[in-house]
């Protein structure tokens, strides 16, 4: 194994030109860590906010951009004992995930699905765990229930159309193109709101008679949050991942009170690798088997080389994409 590989960096805040290869260390693993050889990366939305200089790694990370990765282990820490050389895996990371190598911590790697490839193993991890902990850990959506997926033909809403309906629940979902309203449906919405040519609030009344839903995955926040708790019904919870629209907003806390609602939500990178381990286990116990059986699939949109990890960036931020973006490492 070679001693220094190819990363990518942010060479100052900016736009994707800003993305860098460098030439740098091969990461060691520490005790409880293992050491990937890269095969693919996925990219995500965080990517774009740390390339700007908005969403800096947590202390004593990497800059190496990339959040999930899918490749073979080479090396393994003292104290790991579920995985040795040669293991196929894919792994959440904090940092580090645009590299020919990558050092994960060993709760957050999960077994290469059989039957899927390096990029679709890849698109697995940022998604998958980001969608199981909000959708069901938090909000707790059970079978019978209806949720509304905003953003539905992101990497996160691809994935959490398949996994709300593979247990059980009504999906609705937003998009903002008919083709992509329509690519909802196709993975198992039953109907997609175009939020450029209609009010979603207004769509979910009359599609539940007016009950509302029960759980709402939102992205955008402020911009949103009057219009989510109106679609939500009794009891409702509201779970927020992301602010596109911005973080500050004002609550009627009468409203809420009144009809029993929940407004929560998390963020993964912060957590600690004991946190994201019972997330791993979960995903293992009950959604690695439906990804092995092909009930949910991760959707591919586009494959870049990982020293075009610029033009990945653009393609994330020009919205036109459904599904995942990933970088494919030689």
């Amino acid at each position: 194994m070679t001693s220094t590989m190819q990363a990518i960096f942010a060479s100052k805040p900016g736009g994707p030109d800003v993305l860098r290869p460098r030439e740098v260390p091969v990461p060691q693993p520490g005790p409880d860590e293992v050491l990937i050889r890269v095969a693919a990366a996925g990219v995500n939305r965080p990517d774009l906010l740390q390339r700007e200089g908005a969403y800096p790694p947590p202390p004593g990370v990497t800059e190496v951009l990339g959040l999930e990765v899918a490749g073979e282990i080479v090396a393994c820490g003292d104290e790991v004992l579920s995985f040795s050389p040669g293991d196929k895996v894919c792994a959440l990371v904090a940092g580090g995930g645009y590299a020919e190598y990558c050092v994960a911590p060993a709760p957050q790697v999960l077994p290469w699905p059989t039957g899927l490839s390096a990029v679709e193993a890849a698109a697995l991890p940022e998604t998958y765990f980001t969608v199981w902990t909000n959708l069901f850990r938090i909000a707790r959506l059970a079978q019978g229930e209806s949720v509304l997926i905003h953003g539905g033909a992101s990497g996160i809403g691809t994935t959490a159309i398949q996994l709300a309906r593979a247990m059980g629940a009504t999906v609705y979902a937003t998009a903002g193109t008919d083709d992509k309203c329509q690519a909802c449906r196709d993975l198992g919405a039953t109907e997609a709101i175009n939020y450029k040519t209609a009010r979603f609030e207004d769509e979910i009344t009359r599609l539940t008679d007016g009950r509302g839903v029960d759980v709402i995955l939102d992205m955008i926040c402020a911009e949103y949050l009057d219009r989510n708790l109106a679609s939500l019904a009794v009891s409702g919870r509201l779970v927020v991942i992301a602010f596109l629209g911005g973080g500050e907003a004002q609550v009627d806390i009468k409203a809420l009170v009144s009809k029993r609602q929940t407004l929560c939500g998390s963020t993964l990178r912060p957590q600690s690798p004991q946190e994201k381990g019972l997330i791993a286990a979960d995903l293992s116990a009950q959604v690695w088997p439906l990804l092995e059986q092909g009930t949910v699939r991760p959707l591919i949109n586009s494959v870049h080389p990982l020293a075009r990890a610029c033009d990945a960036h653009a393609e994330l931020e020009a919205g036109n994409h459904v599904g995942k973006i990933v970088l494919t490492v030689d």
